[in-house]
């Protein structure tokens, strides 16, 4: 169990997002949040590559700062529609766009975590496949008036009024909301058997 792997250290996640807070809090880790200033540029990189550099990035500003007993967790989450990254909307004309986009199609979440200290970390992503209902103008005119779609990449939150756009989605529902607990899991129990921690 993840909170069992954890209990000897100070888990510090490294991202402002108030879901992965909500996400540590569901699975018994205490956390302090401490918010990286790096950029996140979108580049014609592989997404994969992107999210974990992005991850390791933040990751590294963060345990920059950090002693031996602390675990830094840092993660990004990209959308992919068409080979297209989709970010976070700019501003409301540009969620409706991505939103129109995304209507009655099927899409790619890829969230990169990188997660351990300074010297020792280790990076991974995980891949969703969701399925957009055909969704009006007035849909989702309405849905980007919530406010909801401003801060998330893609312009959706799958938790909150975006769950009623969401026809299938095929693999890990934690990493849509942004990080993926099980291949989170999978790291930390690589990284043990290694014992780097």
């Amino acid at each position: 169990m993840i909170d069992k792997i954890l209990k000897d250290y100070n888990v510090i996640l490294a991202s402002a997002s108030p879901r992965r807070k909500e996400i540590f809090s569901l699975i018994g880790i205490t956390c302090e949040v401490v918010v990286s200033d790096v950029a996140e540029p979108i580049t014609d990189e592989d997404p994969a590559l992107q999210s974990m550099r992005h991850a390791r990035n933040k990751h590294n500003e963060v345990a920059a700062g950090c002693d031996e007993n602390d675990i830094v967790v840092s993660a990004d989450t990209i959308v992919v529609l068409d080979g297209a990254i989709l970010g976070k909307p700019r501003d409301t004309r540009e969620a409706i766009s991505y939103l129109q986009r995304l209507s009655g199609n099927t899409h790619t979440v890829i969230t990169g975590i990188c997660v351990g200290t300074l010297q020792n970390h280790r990076c991974a992503y995980e891949s969703t496949q969701v399925m957009f209902s055909q969704l009006c103008s007035t849909e989702i005119e309405h849905y980007v008036a919530t406010g909801e779609p401003m801060d998330k990449a893609g312009a959706y939150g799958i938790q909150g009024f975006g769950s009623q756009f969401i026809r299938r989605i095929e693999g890990c529902y934690f990493n849509v909301m942004g990080f993926p607990v099980r291949r989170f899991y999978d790291t930390l129990l690589a990284m043990k058997q290694e014992d780097i921690i």
